[in-house]
């Protein structure tokens, strides 16, 4: 009787990507990023281990969206002080501040709680095309679709 391959934390072997996010839409590229850093896409896929690979995404300040998002999705954060509420645009997100909009993206599909922590520290996001990461001689990782 064979029984259900779990991965240890020891056995785990890491990549590193890189996705070129010009031109794609913020929604399809977060999702193939978070299945990533899960590592959902190996077959020692274990849910309760951190079996994923780390991911740098390059030129975020070109991500696309589509239909009248940049003008009506909004971005909400509150200071926990009264009346510090504030609000941002995808506009104003994408034009001053594209790495936290990717990161409030991606790590949004991650699992809550330490796990889904620990996953996305491995998410490391750029504007423009030069990445500092050239020493993990990452991979281009092209998206499907």
């Amino acid at each position: 009787m064979r029984t259900t391959y779990m991965a240890k934390p020891s056995e785990v072997e890491r990549k590193w990507y890189v996705v070129d996010a010009e031109g794609k839409t913020l929604g399809r590229l977060s999702t193939e990023v978070a299945s990533l850093l899960r590592g959902k896409h190996k077959p020692t896929y274990t849910p309760h281990i951190d079996t994923g690979d780390h991911v740098i995404i390059i030129n975020a300040e070109k991500i696309e969206l589509t239909g009248k998002k940049l003008t009506d999705k909004l971005y909400y954060r509150h200071s926990q002080h009264p009346g510090g509420l504030k609000v941002r645009t995808a506009l104003e997100m994408r034009t001053n501040y594209p790495v936290q909009m990717l990161e409030l993206a991606i790590k949004g599909m991650l699992p809550k709680g330490p796990l889904g922590r620990q996953m996305g520290k491995k998410l490391h996001v750029v504007v423009g095309s030069e990445h500092n990461h050239q020493a993990q001689k990452p991979e281009v990782y092209e998206l499907r679709g």
